[in-house]
């Protein structure tokens, strides 16, 4: 999709109604400092962990289906070993690799803070320093998440935050920047497949698209468990390319496009939105959670 046509999808927001939300969550702290839960009100399953500790990078897993019954991350597969659910990760930043290493020398935990604790959304937020060899700050990333269900879906929102500390080049590279690791092992039935419809990684590696649906058997329930990521107009490289690798890891980078830089002070902010969901694959569907998803960054 053409940047052109946003302003159609915009002129069409008066249009679009979403039904209203569904659930409320409450988020819990760890009982073990590093991380929060969330869970559905009148439930003690989190549906939602973010893994924030010292000595290892941020990161989202597990993150269940939405009636809680499977498990759609994965940390640390035997194909990726360095892959933790979902998470950001970006590639030669000052020359340093923060995708293939996430432990603390590489990134220093600053603060885990709730933003909104319970109601039909909530919202937390991690902030880390990406370090040079010497332990000098390089880039400091801001995640901010935010959850809310609707249709039966979870809608998971990213607003990621780099802010020079230093003077950073970033060089390019086929991926870098949030990337979902779902329970992928050989033999498994799934596949991944973008708003253009190019299927795989054979088709779909390296393309720009407005959306990549990430979609595989799920131990635990009988249809398939998907994550649909949906890219943002406002975000740089829109509409993002993506990596899409043979394991059906996926990641929209910026990266791909060619180097980019930023001045100490200077910030850059990218925004995604998750959609968490179960059974066939509706891609009408999908394209309508994208609509919406622009339509409410317009109000």
């Amino acid at each position: 999709m053409e940047r052109a046509s946003i302003a159609i999808t915009v002129l069409l927001c008066v249009f679009l109604t979403g039904e209203s939300l569904s659930q409320t969550f409450e988020i819990r702290l760890g009982e073990e400092q590093g991380g929060l839960h969330v869970v559905k009100v009148g439930s003690e399953k989190p549906v939602v962990t973010q893994n924030a500790k010292k000595g290892m990078r941020p990161y989202l897993h597990p993150i269940t289906t939405p009636d809680g019954k499977g498990v759609l991350t994965e940390i640390h597969p035997s194909h990726h070993l360095h892959q933790t659910g979902v998470y950001w990760g970006l590639k030669k930043v000052n020359g340093r690799d923060f995708f293939m290493n996430h432990g603390d020398d590489y990134y220093r935990f600053k603060s885990l803070g709730i933003v909104e604790k319970s109601g039909k959304e909530v919202s937390w937020e991690t902030v880390y320093d990406l370090i040079d060899e010497n332990g000098k700050g390089i880039l400091r990333e801001t995640q901010r998440w935010t959850l809310k269900e609707e249709m039966g879906s979870f809608l998971l929102d990213l607003e990621w935050r780099g802010e020079g500390l230093t003077d950073v080049s970033v060089e390019k590279f086929f991926v870098g920047g949030l990337f979902l690791r779902m329970p992928w092992f050989k033999g498994i039935s799934g596949t991944v497949i973008n708003s253009v419809g190019e299927k795989g990684s054979s088709e779909a590696e390296g393309h720009r698209a407005v959306w990549v649906d990430i979609g595989m058997e799920i131990s635990g329930i009988a249809d398939w468990g998907h994550i649909a990521v949906l890219d943002h107009p406002d975000n740089v490289a829109f509409p993002t390319p993506w990596r899409i690798d043979s394991q059906l890891g996926v990641g929209p980078s910026r990266q791909i496009l060619g180097d980019w830089k930023l001045g100490k002070g200077e910030t850059t902010i990218e925004r995604y939105r998750l959609v968490v969901y179960t059974g066939p694959l509706d891609q009408a569907k999908i394209s309508r959670f994208w609509k919406d998803y622009v339509c409410e960054s317009r109000n």
